[in-house]
């Protein structure tokens, strides 16, 4: 069987500061589930988050006597050190090489989000917090179900894999493959007509060439949400099983109330529904359930919101929410 697993950024770095030695214990705790999977003879391919990462990045570049490194750099520098911290523990735990791809990931420059940010990255904030700072914030929910707030950057939908063809090979070649960190460095192909500029009104950051490749220059100052990018990425490897290994086990219904309650086996039908009705944050379940819902479209066999240590029982389907078609 192959599965497609994408481990959360808040599962991987839950504490801040965001310690290298923290990373790796909490990527360590997965080892004993992965090596049983492949065990097993589960081929595997991994994405990651990488929000409290980058957004601890961006704290730092504030604050340092440095040059500035635009955001999509950022995005590749924290994808590039995750994906190496990931490889490194799943070595000796998975059969045959372990490959890390740094990926990029096409985005519309007319997307909404660049005009409406929505996708928070970095550390948590109180009201009083997040009104002393220079930037935009929006509430969320915390793991607890407490309410806080956060940084809010774009986040526009990716359309496609650029490194596809070279992350199916090596899976198909029998390795272990991670990509899509922290949903990919999203990049733009305009036809050489638009720009997106900066936020912050230092430039341009993107543009297009007009023959429908992208070039170095292309990034753009954004964060893709690496649930999406997760489920193309799945469907792109022709995986069964994609699972959501976040820091809560299950998903819930009437989350961060006195009525919350787990949500153990369902099917895209029935949650379809629950999404419809605004059951999940758009900054954390939200768009997990969406990813799933895409993959079992796409002809997905099952998709699982689980943990970290819970990733072998939940793919043996005796934890986490179980999802089908």
């Amino acid at each position: 069987m192959r599965t497609a697993i994408a481990l959360g950024g808040n599962a991987i770095a839950s504490e801040s500061p965001v310690t290298v030695a923290r990373q790796k214990a909490r990527i360590g705790e997965t080892v004993d589930a992965v090596e049983a999977l492949t065990d097993r003879g589960h081929e595997l391919v991994f994405t990651h988050g990488n929000g409290p990462q980058v957004g601890q990045s961006l704290v730092q570049q504030a604050t340092a006597d440095a040059p500035e490194r635009p955001l999509h750099v950022l995005v590749a520098e924290t994808q590039a050190q995750i994906g190496y911290l990931i490889a490194d523990q799943l070595e000796g735990a998975v059969d045959g090489r372990i490959a890390t791809v740094v990926t990029r990931v096409r985005v519309d420059p007319a997307d909404p989000d660049f005009d409406d940010p929505s996708k928070p990255v970095g550390p948590y904030y109180t009201a009083a917090e997040a009104a002393e700072k220079p930037f935009e914030t929006g509430e969320v929910t915390t793991p607890d179900g407490d309410r806080a707030y956060r940084r809010l950057v774009p986040s526009p939908e990716p359309t496609a894999v650029l490194e596809t063809d070279a992350i199916r090979a090596l899976v198909d070649g029998g390795s272990t493959v991670v990509c899509g960190g922290g949903g990919g460095v999203p990049v733009v192909d305009d036809g050489g007509d638009a720009v997106v500029r900066d936020r912050g009104g230092d430039g341009v950051v993107g543009h297009g060439d007009g023959d429908g490749v992208v070039r170095d220059g292309d990034g753009v100052d954004a964060v893709v949400d690496k649930d999406r990018t997760t489920r193309l990425v799945a469907s792109a490897v022709d995986a069964e099983c994609l699972v959501m290994a976040t820091d809560v086990e299950y998903a819930y219904r009437d989350f961060g109330t006195d009525d919350q309650r787990p949500i153990r086996e369902t099917d895209a039908a029935s949650l379809r529904v629950a999404l419809e009705k605004g059951e999940f944050a758009a900054g954390s379940m939200r768009p997990k359930i969406e990813a799933c819902l895409a993959f079992l479209d796409d002809g997905g066999e099952r998709a699982v919101i689980t943990t970290p240590d819970e990733i072998d029982a939940a793919v043996a389907g005796d934890a986490g929410t179980q999802i089908r078609p």
